[in-house]
């Protein structure tokens, strides 16, 4: 799958990610979307990281340090504003596949 067009998704990636799992540390995020994509889809560090700051910094998200087996992690989840912006892109991005299907396939329409 070409960067571009995931890069475009990513938010709304991470957001139903957290929104289905409740909270996630960076490593499994990038592994639960390899996995769920059929390796089709990876996210760099170099990627996820700004987005999730990105998105603490609007206060979508949430970070929370818990320690695990003696290490510090950091969790992300969802605020209820995050909640509520996960519903919004999920609906926009729904919206931009049907009308990207017409193209796709003009003999449905």
């Amino acid at each position: 799958m070409s960067k571009k067009l995931y890069k475009g998704s990513l938010q709304t990636i991470l957001l139903k990610l957290l929104e289905n799992n409740g909270k996630m540390y960076g490593y499994q995020i990038c592994k639960a979307v390899k996995t769920l994509s059929n390796n089709e889809i990876s996210i760099t560090e170099g990627a996820l990281y700004p987005t999730l700051h990105k998105l603490e910094d609007q206060g979508i998200i949430e970070a929370e340090l818990i320690k695990v087996d003696g290490r510090v992690r950091k969790y992300y989840r969802l605020t209820e504003k995050g909640q509520t912006e996960t519903v919004n892109k999920t609906d926009e991005l729904i919206s931009f596949i049907k009308n990207m299907e017409i193209f796709l396939n003009p003999k449905l329409t």
